[in-house]
């Protein structure tokens, strides 16, 4: 995760926390979290996804596929991908499996669905790093993927780190050797997500989509650039 103080890009800090109950517990309180996972799943999943995720697609352009749709929360509580599937094809109109790269997800959607509650809202968002780089790109798709094949892309990388650079990063941050586990596209995908914590914390942040939905648990499902 990246931390900024006082909303300040130049005062940013790489941080690794193993599970979100710590950081959760972060000392000093962060005050806002935003979080590059779903938040708030659906009892039944409905067209081509939560309503956040259709809402975000719709301004960018060719990254919309980086806005994958979250099955219902009984989907997302298996713990095997056949299962997963079965499960998502019957609470779903029209009926679909699961891709892997959502259900290798599924253990940290868990997590945090089972630590969230509606009272954690006022400091818990949920962002997604490709509306995050739209907002910060005066509202326009970034026009190079971030990933080719499944695997980083230098110039989409290249081209966003440029962005955050403009939005008052340091080039050293941005370009530090990484800690084991952390590759440059979670590094580069986490300060821009800390960029709409900014934004939640200043209030001018927004919901994608304005009028969203509740889930079961009363969580929002909301995603906020």
């Amino acid at each position: 995760m990246v931390l900024i103080r006082d909303g300040e890009a130049g005062t940013a800090r790489l941080r690794i926390a193993g599970d979100f109950s710590a950081v959760l517990d972060l000392v000093p309180d962060p005050g806002i979290l935003a979080v590059d996972m779903p938040i708030g799943l659906p009892d039944r999943l409905l067209a081509r996804g939560r309503g956040a995720e259709q809402a975000a697609r719709r301004h960018l352009e060719d990254r919309q596929s980086s806005v994958f749709a979250v099955p219902s929360r009984d989907a997302v509580y298996c713990e095997d991908y056949s299962s997963a599937c079965d499960v998502a094809f019957q609470t779903s109109e029209p009926p679909r499996k699961v891709s892997k790269q959502c259900f290798y997800l599924f253990p940290k959607i868990r997590e945090i669905d089972g630590l969230m509650t509606p009272d954690l809202e006022m400091r818990v968002y949920e962002v997604h790093p490709e509306l995050a780089f739209w907002r910060l790109n005066g509202e326009q798709a970034m026009s190079l993927p971030k990933k080719v094949k499944s695997r980083a892309s230098g110039p989409g990388l290249d081209q966003r780190r440029e962005l955050l650079v403009s939005c008052g990063y340091s080039p050293e941050f941005l370009d530090q050797k990484l800690p084991s586990g952390c590759g440059r596209d979670d590094l580069i995908d986490a300060a821009a997500n800390a960029l709409i914590a900014k934004r939640i914390h200043s209030g001018i942040a927004e919901p994608f989509p304005k009028d969203y939905q509740r889930d079961g648990k009363g969580l929002r499902m909301a995603i906020w650039a």
